[in-house]
């Protein structure tokens, strides 16, 4: 015989079957008691609208204390609802118990019929068109902004475009350098023939999106946390809770064809935040225009956007107030896990409530 690390015997190889046996038994019990889950917790009320494109306001227990509304701009390629997630990991219920006063843009499914739609669109109609809203209602001048991954790029381009519209910025797991060599997503799309790709496909379907998503971390999306589901299967919550995530994963829209190739064309391939070269309509993006107070929230684990991505803003902004806070997790963990519902609105909060003057 032979010595082996593994402390492995037939009385424990009989204990960890029956404990499998156990977990699927108790299994069965439990998927048959889930019903479907649900996502946003927080009752919210519909105040704009432009085609598919709503914004909404979010209602909490209290009535709210900041003066200057908060809006949160999320990402095209997936459902901007992980950010109200679960009664116990909503970045959105948290924000609304400190005091802010919380609005989202929902970007709807995009069809055929927005085959067309370009980043002057997205920038220039929906988001402006929700900023003026809120400027008119609200009787504010400016107000604060908070973009998500591609919604802070998106946010970034917009409040280059439009200080004066904009008090202070906050971007969370945002790109900027998108040419670092760590960005494995970013190294994929710079041979890939863009306009070929979109005059193929048209709109680019979301399976097709989830699929390189998927693929950059494949044995953890595709192996491991579905063996890990084993472990949970007799605890009801557990569950719920990974199905919510489950369906959120591909619950995902298609991306506009056009806007999708400005995009990567732009911002992926050309770099434009650092190399210049990205244009909204007939304007030209310069960060030296973000003259607001901005905070830059990174996640030190993050794959899609890796820090050496997001850091890079500070030297890119022309703001003399500029702020970072790092947070030990990922991409996604950044909204809801445990450690960012203590850490990350009260962050937030702070940091507006020492700027709202």
């Amino acid at each position: 015989m032979y010595n082996t690390p593994f402390d492995v015997t037939p009385d424990k190889l009989a204990e960890e079957a029956a404990t499998m046996q156990q977990k699927l038994g108790a299994g069965l019990a439990t998927l048959r008691e889930l019903d479907d889950v649900h996502y946003g917790v927080t009752a919210k009320e519909e105040v704009w609208r432009d085609g598919k494109v709503v914004l909404y306001r979010f209602r909490g227990e209290k009535a709210h204390t900041a003066k200057v509304p908060l809006l949160i701009c999320y990402a095209l390629v997936n459902r901007p609802y992980m950010v109200d997630l679960q009664d116990d990991r909503s970045l959105v219920k948290n924000l609304l118990a400190l005091g802010q006063d919380v609005y989202l843009i929902d970007w709807g499914y995009t069809d055929r019929s927005d085959r067309f739609l370009t980043l002057e669109d997205y920038i220039e109609r929906f988001i402006d068109g929700a900023v003026d809203h809120l400027r008119e209602t609200t009787g504010q001048d400016r107000i604060n902004l908070l973009g998500i991954c591609q919604g802070g790029a998106f946010s970034l381009t917009y409040s280059s475009l439009h200080p004066d519209k904009v008090r202070n910025l906050i971007t969370m797991v945002t790109p900027v350098d998108f040419h670092t060599d760590d960005n494995m997503l970013s190294n994929w799309i710079q041979d890939l023939d863009i306009d070929q790709f979109v005059d193929t496909l048209g709109n680019v379907p979301a399976d097709l999106m989830n699929l390189c998503y998927l693929t950059l971390k494949p044995y953890r999306l595709f192996v491991q946390k579905y063996v890990g589901m084993v472990d949970i299967l007799d605890d009801r919550k557990a569950m719920e809770d990974f199905l919510r995530m489950e369906k959120w994963i591909f619950d995902s829209p298609d991306q506009a064809g056009e806007a999708f190739r400005q995009f990567i064309k732009q911002y992926y391939q050309g770099n434009g935040f650092v190399n210049g070269g990205i244009v909204i309509g007939e304007r030209e993006v310069d960060l030296g225009f973000v003259d607001m107070p901005v905070l830059n929230i990174y996640a030190e684990q993050d794959h899609l956007v890796p820090p050496s991505a997001s850091k890079p803003m500070k030297g890119l902004v022309g703001s003399n107030d500029y702020s970072e806070i790092s947070f030990r997790g990922g991409h996604i963990g950044i909204y809801v896990s445990g450690r960012a519902q203590k850490e990350v609105p009260a962050a937030i909060h702070d940091w507006l409530t020492k700027r709202s003057a």
